[in-house]
């Protein structure tokens, strides 16, 4: 049962992974909360299904067509509610964030409605492997896991290989000495958006087809949770997000196996941990302590 409940664990912790990323992304370089980020990963599974329903297209294809989307959305929550509000109270920003938000959900119910749907027919079926007598494997727990380390390893490649990668991380640094010495902020911001949502939606998509539902709310429980992974990792801290999802999934895949008579769920006893985790490290486990003046 712990070897089971490990594997289960790190194909949760992945897709809290993805959704983080793009989080801890946005704070390192505007030291903004980007509280519409779990509303984009909503808006991934209904492009995915868009492209799968009505423009007939492969599930791969309509994936990558969901992350152009997302991608595209996340630009514009940028270009539109965060960046003219840029340099003023950080409460403006993220009432703004809340409000596109709550907006774009709504938006999605009066569309789509409120019910849960199935996810489309893709072609494939939910197959079971057994890697042991014990431990079993879904495949699309297995796309999970693979799609989450795909999108780590291009990250990486993209922020120490490229020249915009190295802009983000001058930006993250200091934006006003990255734009001094000749980097463009307002590009290095908008791709930054762009990255992080479209793993956001790569991660709402493939939960969607594991759990073969999707409904306008569906980001919200997640989106909080990636602020937890953010906050336990460390604000900014993208190796401390990894180790921070995993962690998150694997406290909450033991707790549903082991302690699933409880009256308590599982979701309470992994914030509960967590609160635990920040009283003894405030700035998260890899996060910098910032001394006050």
């Amino acid at each position: 049962m712990l070897a089971q409940q490990l594997v289960n664990g790190f194909a949760i912790g992945f897709v809290y992974i993805l959704v983080s990323v793009g989080l801890t992304m946005v704070y390192g370089v505007l030291k903004l909360l980007h509280f519409a980020h779990g509303v984009i990963y909503m808006v991934g599974a209904f492009a995915a299904m868009i492209g799968i329903m009505y423009l007939h297209l492969p599930f791969l294809v309509a994936l990558i067509f969901a992350m152009v989307v997302s991608a595209i959305l996340g630009m514009a929550i940028e270009r539109f509610a965060y960046r003219p509000l840029r340099g003023g109270h950080p409460i403006t920003t993220l009432i703004s964030g809340v409000g596109v938000a709550i907006f774009l959900e709504n938006l999605f119910q009066v569309i789509f409605s409120s019910d849960t749907q199935p996810f489309p027919e893709t072609g494939t079926t939910n197959t079971i492997y057994h890697l042991s007598q014990s431990v079993s494997l879904t495949n699309y727990k297995f796309y999970i896991i693979l799609a989450g380390v795909i999108g780590l390893g291009l990250l990486f490649a993209f922020l120490k290989f490229t020249k915009m990668g190295l802009a983000i991380q001058a930006v993250a640094q200091d934006m006003r000495a990255a734009s001094l010495m000749g980097v463009n902020s307002n590009r290095v911001v908008s791709v930054t958006f762009m990255l992080g949502s479209a793993l956001a939606a790569a991660a709402g998509v493939l939960v969607a087809l594991n759990y073969n539902s999707l409904f306008p709310s569906m980001g919200s429980i997640p989106g909080l949770k990636a602020f937890c992974v953010v906050v336990l990792g460390g604000l900014g801290s993208i190796g401390g997000t990894i180790i921070g999802g995993l962690i998150l999934g694997l406290v909450e895949t033991m707790s549903d196996g082991y302690l699933s008579g409880m009256v308590i769920d599982k979701d309470a006893i992994a914030f509960v941990i967590l609160i635990f985790i920040l009283l003894i490290k405030p700035s998260g486990l890899f996060g910098k302590k910032v001394e006050k003046v």
